[in-house]
């Protein structure tokens, strides 16, 4: 944790008061349904990297959707460690107050409320139940909570506690307040000795209790065990009496449960918990500071940050010695060390593990650290792990994970074990398809995935090995490897351009015997792709766009190529999928073209456009991405926000820069959003981002200086931003279109490391 707080070293404009969590809105991307993201998000009540969330649950229990901005209804207060609606959740369970009859079945139970009576930060969540006439606050630590509920006059209020269906327990010891129990439930993979027991204790006597067995009331027991198992506790109250409830969660015991209460909470009362809360959000959320922009986009900044600060989340404790401690997804064992769960890195390579190196890489170097326990406990590195490994997307993409943190400076954890895990990742098929590489032996022998094996998503797969392959190479390098392990990963990393169609200058699937896929529709979504088309991966070229520039014949047509993609109308084929899904329905109603930014792999395809030395076409269609597919507001979002990525890719873009190529110690440049930002990094330096004329319409970059120098590249390099720099940014109104640039003012490419390497 900071040692200061820092959001009020650089002066602000107008709202000079406000701090870094008043300007977020957790309500941001809530308007959702599976049918149609706006973010598919949901209020989290909790700490930065907090090993458990809270959320109000409007949804039945189960739900992916808990929370739906449109819903009238609340069913409860939900635990939650849910990475994504698509994922669902595990270990979750329910607290839900009432008042009159005692009720336990979530539809009984279930009070009207309004947005107008809600309340919801980072830190703190209040909502006014109005059947039951009270009004319930919740403030989190990071593996506990306290609840606060105001009651009315009643000689029934009660509290349900709802440990779920699938296996969970439940008992009330009366005398000391207390309930204990745990759930087994979870949504994907298949865990061992998985329970997440719970604590709670009251500040109130129980003056009446009920179980529930099987999801029903069974009367005046003490305890249960059943599928569904739940409690109510009661008392009689006068109109405005607070009853305080402290809870606490593990993964590991029972006892642990109340060891990690006692050293999160122990005595501490709501509004001390609630202060140290909104401190520590205010010091996270402070290491990046804007100003000079419009309050809208104020709100919306940090309530991205907000989002790109909770996964991966904590799966590991402290035990009674102090030693860190986790129960492994992996094998159920309880076992030494960290651990961390809750991310996809096909999604979250791109912007969000580039963002922690820069601004947060101590948690980061805490993030690989646990990577090295799920290789050790696992056998393979997770790609997606929810919270162990989940057979869903494609990519071997750990190795960008591993590979960016250690070009990007992090140290002090084991970097030979994880690039042994990188190397075995590559080289088998793992547990499950999404883990490993799937088809890889015909990846290695042939240089590409064939389309004609039954291997679904082929070409993008391809694509995402030859980057990641890329990834190797490059930490191969810095760790000194052998040359011949060098050149292997060199090599494959051309691979994409087996799958170059030169005929439509596009990426299309190509069979076994080395024929293209025919026939080819470049408009055709999955098949050969991954959740879009050709025109979203043609550009997943990460390491390399100066060979994709000569692959599609120079730098004019590769422009032209560029700008297509926001010309075109956004026609579709959905047959792969037999019927329109809801990333289509994103794309469409963007109104930008094939440009689908609601999915990842195309969102870094703006940024391209300097590799041709054209910038100020990235600076247009980056500001109008940030302005039109961003807002503050419940259907903020423009599709998915998958764990941070979506969120990333603003705070880097908002800033005028963004990382195209993890693994390299290059940004690509843009134009910032805002007059100034300032971000404070760890080793006590800062880089302040100066742009005085920017406005609406000043949105090009006419030139820069660092540290009031001239500088004319279209990169910065992370080494050299952590030494403390100045940027002043000249912004304009029309673009720099005199400005001319040489082949080392480009960012890199593999091709021209070669190229130089041959000199």
């Amino acid at each position: 944790m900071m040692k200061r707080f820092l959001f009020l070293l650089i002066p602000l404009a107008a709202s000079a008061q406000q701090k870094p969590v008043d300007y977020v809105n957790p309500l941001m991307g809530t308007d959702s349904k599976m049918e149609l993201s706006n973010g598919n998000t949901y209020p989290a009540i909790g700490l930065p990297w907090g090993m458990n969330l809270w959320t109000p649950q409007t949804n039945v229990m189960g739900n992916g959707w808990a929370y739906q901005y449109s819903a009238d209804q609340m069913r409860g207060f939900k635990q939650t460690h849910q990475p994504s609606p698509w994922m669902n959740d595990y270990g979750q369970f329910a607290i839900m107050p009432g008042s009159g009859k005692v009720v336990f079945d979530q539809n009984e139970r279930a009070s009207w409320f309004s947005h107008k009576s809600e309340v919801s930060k980072p830190h703190y969540y209040s909502v006014y139940l109005a059947d039951c006439d009270i009004t319930t606050e919740i403030t989190p630590t990071e593996r506990a909570a306290v609840f606060r509920f105001t009651f009315p006059q009643s000689d029934s209020s009660f509290i349900v506690i709802d440990a779920l269906d699938r296996g969970s327990y439940v008992k009330v010891f009366p005398k000391e307040r207390k309930i204990v129990g745990y759930t087994k439930r979870y949504a994907r993979g298949k865990l061992t000795n998985f329970k997440n027991y719970f604590v709670i204790y009251l500040d109130h006597d129980i003056e009446f209790y009920s179980v529930a067995s099987d999801g029903k009331l069974a009367g005046k027991q003490e305890e249960s065990t059943s599928n569904h198992s739940g409690m109510v506790v009661g008392f009689k109250t006068k109109k405005g009496d607070r009853v305080q409830l402290k809870v606490a969660s593990s993964f590991i015991s029972q006892e642990q449960a109340e060891l990690n209460l006692q050293r999160e909470v122990g005595n501490t009362d709501f509004e001390t918990v609630r202060n140290h809360a909104e401190l520590r959000w205010n010091e996270t959320l402070g290491k990046i500071e804007v100003s000079g922009g419009t309050e809208e986009q104020m709100r919306t900044f940090y309530s991205c940050l907000y989002r790109t600060l909770f996964f991966p989340n904590k799966l590991y404790e402290i035990d009674a010695a102090g030693k860190e401690v986790h129960w492994s997804p992996y094998n159920g064992k309880v076992l030494p060390g960290k651990m961390f769960g809750g991310t996809g890195f096909w999604d979250t390579f791109r912007a969000l593990y580039p963002l922690l190196n820069l601004v947060y890489p101590e948690i980061n170097k805490e993030m690989q650290e646990g990577l090295v326990n799920d290789y050790l406990e696992g056998g393979f590195l997770p790609e997606w792990s929810s919270p162990g490994f989940a057979d869903i997307m494609i990519g071997n993409n750990s190795a960008s994970i591993v590979s960016d943190a250690y070009i990007k400076g992090l140290r002090g954890y084991d970097i030979e074990k994880l690039y042994e895990a990188l190397l075995h990742g590559a080289n088998n098929e793992g547990p499950v398809s999404a883990v490993g590489r799937f088809g890889v032996a015909y990846y290695n022998k042939l240089g590409y995935v064939p389309y004609d094996v039954k291997i679904n998503e082929n070409a993008a797969r391809t694509l995402e090995y030859a980057y990641d392959d890329f990834a190797i190479y490059q930490l191969a390098k810095a760790l000194k490897r052998p040359q011949q392990e060098i050149d292997l990963y060199a090599k494959r990393c051309q691979n994409y351009k087996n799958l170059f169609d030169s005929e439509s200058g596009m990426m299309r699937g190509k069979n076994a015997d080395g024929k293209f896929q025919t026939p080819f529709n470049p408009f055709k979504w999955g098949d050969a792709f991954t959740e879009g088309n050709s025109w979203h991966y043609t550009w997943s070229v990460f390491h390399d766009i100066q060979g994709l520039i000569d692959l599609m014949g120079g730098k004019e047509r590769f422009v032209a190529k560029l700008d297509s993609v926001f010309s075109l109308p956004p026609v579709y084929d959905d047959s792969y999928y037999g019927g329109m899904i809801h990333e289509i329905k994103e794309m469409q109603i963007a109104n930008m073209g094939q440009y689908a930014h609601g999915n990842q792999p195309i969102q870094h395809m703006i940024y391209l456009y300097n590799y041709a030395g054209a910038p100020e076409k990235t600076q247009y269609w980056a500001r109008e991405v940030l302005n039109r597919l961003y807002k503050p507001t419940p259907d903020g979002y423009c599709g998915d926000e998958d764990n941070g990525q979506t969120s990333a890719w603003y705070i880097f873009s908002a800033l005028g820069f963004y990382p195209v190529c993890p693994a390299t110690d290059e940004y690509v440049l843009g134009a910032p959003l805002f007059k100034k930002a300032v971000i404070h990094l760890e080793n006590g330096k800062y880089i302040l981002l100066s742009a005085p004329e920017n406005s609406a319409e000043n949105k090009y970059v006419s030139s820069l200086t660092i540290n009031k120098r001239p500088y004319t590249k279209l990169y910065l390099k992370h080494s050299e931003l952590l030494t403390g720099v100045t940027l002043d940014f000249k912004m304009t109104a029309t673009p720099a279109l005199d400005r001319k640039f040489t082949e080392g003012d480009l960012p890199y490419s593999f091709s021209n490391e070669q190229k130089a390497v041959k000199k």
